[in-house]
């Protein structure tokens, strides 16, 4: 006869008003089958209390107890009211794993799990609190590591060092044991063999589970890193080789196990690392670039809102948030150095680093979430950090979380509500943090002394703090509507701007918009209505001087900040005809129409580059974009001029490929239908007409540089010619590299008959089979001319973008002499863009996979930072310019550590793999092509 729940005193009360009944009554019924004593057990009021409430909260734990119903008994242990002392539960592991002999791994789960339960039980009944938890977890954590070591029974000097949550005494119930492994030299194999068996015996699953799950992922080179180094390892690498994470990660390193100098040594030797005398800007760009990458992975899975950890407004935020201001502030000062999140934001409290109320709030709201966190990992004692989807397991950890329903609102909806103010509130703190208090210490009137808001504004970017002070002065002075808005947003405003390339840039350029009522009413209601606008507003300022000052005399394009349909979309070739013709039609005087057109380019140019600098255009958008607002450009202005004959402007180079950059010329010939000499006359005059309307510079600029230069006979040459004259030209005269430059030719504007019977006319000169051996010679001796003649003087050769070795002249000559040497067989490969042209010679195996990857990968990077260079420097250039310019570009392209040692590196990398493989394409012959299968 199974025995009866009701027969047991209160238990039946107990389970009612539990968090889940069903679950409690279940598995209160299962214990009592297996356990004959069951009844006895739990007609002990303390016992039915802990098992009817860990029934209901953890399924892992409710089933180990009922297969050991021994495992119940630790609650009447001595001292379960209290918490135990660390080495007192080292001391029981140690015996245990002793006692057990042979068996000692075995012994050593036993006990974790034994204690383990005892720390969840005090957890759940409310005798301890979140913080003693997380201390008692890391000391049963170093007392297991302890144990392991002492199985492994090292023969040199070993210390484990705890990381993470592990080194910050807040470990939670699924957490990872975050170690490095420090061995006294001598013997490297002994070392590996002694750093693999702790990992063995923590972290190996098996019937009865495992001790922990133990990672030493944190050490040099990850997972490719050698488990165990001496201190003086770990001084090299920290010296020459580290990012900056892994300083940042050094804020909770501490000894945990093992030989005691050994780790005391390594502590010693690691902490002018984190506490340097001079912190690189760079040190928390990077972090919080990494943790803008997390929250975007998590955005774009859909978990923003039900990550608990690295949510918007999760436990990270104030982690990360705490961790900053340490690393900020703690090379100076000792006392705010703790590696316990909740005792350093209360020692950075006292230290005047951040409000006395903020930290309450952001105390408040960490201790609720760890405490959800320790809720949804202790129901299966899995690695989960988000809230679950459906509502029935969502209402079940409401209500073991200690919510019940109430007249006004169900347990669930009170949870969400909670759970949604305190993401809400850390978010908003997270956000103001650094730079509230600063500014208050700026207007005289703060906590921090002016040496900490100086290193929080240096740390941050703001690298001239008098400037910075006379910025934030004149953007918060006054009674004005502006002013107002901008004092009110500043904290927010100054975090935008810091995660800019140039933090003084943006702060300056913020300064300039806001002057004039225009501008500052325009400025005004993009912080106050669209706070989306305003964070890509920061970042255009903060990125580039000649975007800043397009805005400036632009200041309507600021509402087109907040349009996020209009930004993302490509305009087409059609779409910009249009309205360049709109913006002309009613203009007859000819300096109108010049400067209205030059509006209309900057306006869209202006468009163009934000697109690209907020990433929402690849590289060959953002190319096509800017050929066809050239396109549209002078097929605008050549009706303006309204042609009386056939006539066409035939686009070449980077505008026929579809490819410019923000520094292009548009490199154009001229062609007319017509054999009389009136008609070249008017032919000629309408094309020299041409390039004043587009190339002339007035006072609101220029246009486009357009170049002839290609055309026959180059600057000595007829600007403007006929078809037959052209044919004739080329029977003639026509040289290889002007067949070569054909390639690209394609008609961008004029009359479309004429365009097409010229892309008639150059045929038979592109199209050969077999093309000429000599010709091949000839385009190589061009190639080898252009790379010693043309780089002009200043341009550093060795980081030239597009006529250094392996950059972008490399690419294109590579895939145009493959096309010439193959069109008239394969016919498919004839395309004017360079990517799309390697992807087509790929496609017709006549170039390796491989090797078109890494010629379109050197473009890509080169076209990328060319671009960066124009936006950064706002003049046109193509080599990287060295110094703070080389470090602006490196962080514009996403480059956080060392950005410009990175942008260097990178360019080496992508460009010798590059010039590899055009000597080969290019000088090889037929050795350049695949063979066929």
């Amino acid at each position: 006869m199974e025995p009866d729940v009701a027969a047991i005193p209160d238990l039946d009360a107990r389970i009612e008003g539990s968090a889940s009944p069903g679950l409690a009554r279940g598995m209160v019924e299962r214990f009592l089958a297996a356990d004959p004593d069951g009844v006895a057990r739990l007609t002990d009021p303390r016992r039915a209390d802990a098992f009817v409430t860990l029934a209901c909260a953890s399924r892992s734990l409710g089933n180990a107890v009922v297969a050991e119903p021994d495992l119940l008994d630790v609650v009447d242990t001595t001292g379960f009211d209290r918490e135990r002392d660390p080495g007192v539960v080292r001391t029981e592991v140690r015996a245990a794993v002793l006692a057990a002999g042979d068996d000692g791994a075995s012994a050593l789960r036993r006990v974790k799990r034994r204690e383990f339960l005892r720390i969840a039980l005090r957890d759940l009944l409310g005798l301890a609190d979140l913080v003693t938890v997380g201390r008692e977890l890391t000391s049963l954590a170093e007392a297991c590591l302890d144990a392991a070591l002492m199985l492994a029974a090292p023969q040199i000097p070993f210390a484990i060092i705890g990381m993470g949550k592990l080194g910050g005494n807040e470990l939670n119930y699924a957490s990872d044991v975050d170690v490095l492994f420090v061995d006294g030299g001598h013997d490297k194999a002994e070392a590996d063999r002694v750093a693999k068996a702790v990992l063995s015996i923590m972290a190996t699953p098996t019937a009865d589970g495992f001790v922990f799950r133990t990672d030493a992922d944190l050490r040099p080179e990850g997972r490719a890193g050698a488990l165990s180094r001496t201190v003086d390892s770990y001084l090299t690498w920290y010296e020459r080789w580290a990012r900056h994470w892994e300083f940042q990660a050094l804020l909770k390193a501490r000894p945990v196990a093992g030989d005691e100098a050994l780790g005391r040594a390594f502590m010693e030797a690691s902490r002018p690392f984190v506490w340097r005398e001079v912190l690189d800007p760079d040190v928390v760009r990077e972090a919080r670039e990494m943790k803008a990458r997390s929250e975007s992975e998590l955005t774009r899975k859909g978990l923003g809102d039900r990550e608990l950890k690295r949510g918007r407004g999760g436990i990270r935020d104030i982690e990360f948030a705490v961790q900053l201001l340490q690393l900020v502030h703690g090379r100076h000062d000792e006392r705010i150095r703790s590696a316990t999140t909740l005792v350093a934001l209360a020692q950075l409290a006292a230290g005047g680093y951040v409000e006395r109320r903020d930290v309450g709030r952001l105390g408040d709201a960490y201790v609720f979430l760890r405490t959800v966190e320790h809720r949804l990992q202790l129901r299966d004692e899995q690695q989960t950090h988000t809230l679950p989807s459906s509502d029935a397991e969502l209402t079940l950890l409401a209500r073991v979380l200690g919510y019940r329903d109430q007249p006004r609102s169900t347990a669930l909806e009170t949870f969400l509500a909670e759970h949604r103010a305190h993401q809400a509130a850390v978010r908003a703190l997270h956000e103001r943090l650094f730079f509230a208090p600063l500014l208050d210490t700026l207007a005289g009137r703060g906590s921090l002394s002016p040496e900490a808001a100086e290193a929080r504004l240096a740390a941050f970017g703001f690298a001239d703090a008098e400037h910075t002070r006379a910025a934030l002065r004149e953007l918060t002075g006054g009674f004005t509507r502006t002013s107002r808005v901008l004092q009110e947003m500043l904290p927010v405003i100054l975090d935008w701007l810091s995660t800019a390339p140039d933090p003084d840039l943006g702060l300056l350029q913020l300064r300039r918009l806001a002057e004039g009522p225009t501008r500052s009413q325009a400025l005004a209601v993009t912080f106050r209505d669209a706070t989306g606008a305003a964070e890509r507003l920061c970042r255009v300022l903060g990125s580039s001087r000649f975007l800043g000052d397009s805005l400036f005399h632009q200041p309507a394009f600021l509402e087109l900040l907040g349009d996020d349909e209009s930004l993302a979309r490509e305009r087409t070739r059609d779409e910009l005809v249009d309205a360049a013709l709109e913006t002309l039609q009613w203009r007859s005087d000819v300096d109108q129409r010049r400067n209205g057109l030059r509006r209309f380019k900057r306006r869209e140019f202006l468009r163009i580059a934000v697109r690209d600098l907020l990433g929402l255009a690849p590289i060959e958008v953002t190319a096509r974009e800017l050929s066809n607002l050239a396109e549209a450009s002078v097929e605008a202005a050549l009706r303006s001029l309204d042609p009386q004959i056939p006539f066409a402007v035939i686009g070449m180079g980077r505008l026929g490929g579809y490819e410019l950059s923000y520094a292009s010329d548009i490199d154009v010939l001229f062609v007319y239908d017509g054999d009389r000499p009136s008609e070249y006359e008017t032919a000629l005059r309408l094309a020299t007409e041409l390039v004043r309307e587009v190339s002339a510079t007035t006072a609101e600029g220029q246009t486009f540089r357009i170049d002839a230069n290609l055309r026959p006979e180059g600057k000595k040459g007829a600007l403007a010619r006929s078809l037959d004259a052209y044919r004739a030209y080329y029977d003639e005269y026509g040289l290889p590299w002007e067949f070569q430059s054909l390639l690209r030719a394609r008609p961008v504007a004029g009359d479309p008959e004429v365009g097409a019977k010229f892309m008639d006319l150059i045929e038979p000169y592109v199209v050969r089979d077999p093309f000429p051996a000599d010709f091949t010679q000839e385009i190589r001796r061009v190639k080898v001319r252009v790379e010693q003649e043309r780089i002009p003087p200043g341009e550093d050769p060795q980081f030239h973008l597009k006529l250094g070795k392996g950059a972008l002249t490399d690419v294109e000559f590579a895939v145009q002499l493959l096309q010439l040497q193959h069109c008239g067989e394969s016919p498919g490969i004839r395309t004017p863009a360079t990517i799309e042209g390697l992807r087509r010679l790929v496609a017709a195996d006549l170039l390796a996979e491989p090797d078109g990857q890494v010629l379109e990968e050197a473009y890509r990077f080169c076209e990328r930072a060319r671009n960066a260079r124009y936006l950064i420097l706002g003049k046109p250039g193509d080599d990287l310019p060295g110094g703070a310019d080389d470090v602006r570009i490196g962080r514009l392209l996403g480059y956080v550590h060392q950005p410009q040692s990175a942008l260097r590196d990178e360019f080496r990398r992508v460009t010798r793999r590059s010039r590899r493989v055009f000597e080969q394409v290019f000088y090889g012959g037929s050795e350049g092509r695949r063979s066929p299968p």
